[in-house]
């Protein structure tokens, strides 16, 4: 199985109500230091695979995404499966994080 199966598979694992971020995400598929393969894997195979890509954050529990650019759908979306931000526009990943 390569990397990018890897990915797809944590991604699709990913239950509602719960993120994860990019970081974590390249750790178990096996590459520590591959947070951007995932942000690239994301952006070419969400759609193939019906990936649950609003599910996916920073390392900081923070959208990486910009307003205008997809930001307010993704937000919108957690808030919908119950996830909470802080003043800073932040997710507890304590709370809120997938292992």
């Amino acid at each position: 199985m390569t990397f990018t199966d890897r990915v797809i598979n944590i991604i699709q694992a990913i239950p509602a109500g719960k993120v994860s971020t990019y970081g974590k995400i390249a750790s178990k598929a096996g590459s520590p230091r591959g947070a951007r393969q995932v942000v690239r894997i994301l952006h070419t195979q969400t759609g193939k695979h019906d990936l649950p890509w609003h599910r996916v954050i920073n390392s900081k529990g923070m959208i990486s995404l910009r307003p205008g650019d997809g930001y307010e759908e993704q937000k919108m979306r957690l808030l919908m499966e119950g996830i909470e931000f802080d003043k800073e526009d932040r997710i507890d990943l304590k709370q809120f994080g997938w292992e």
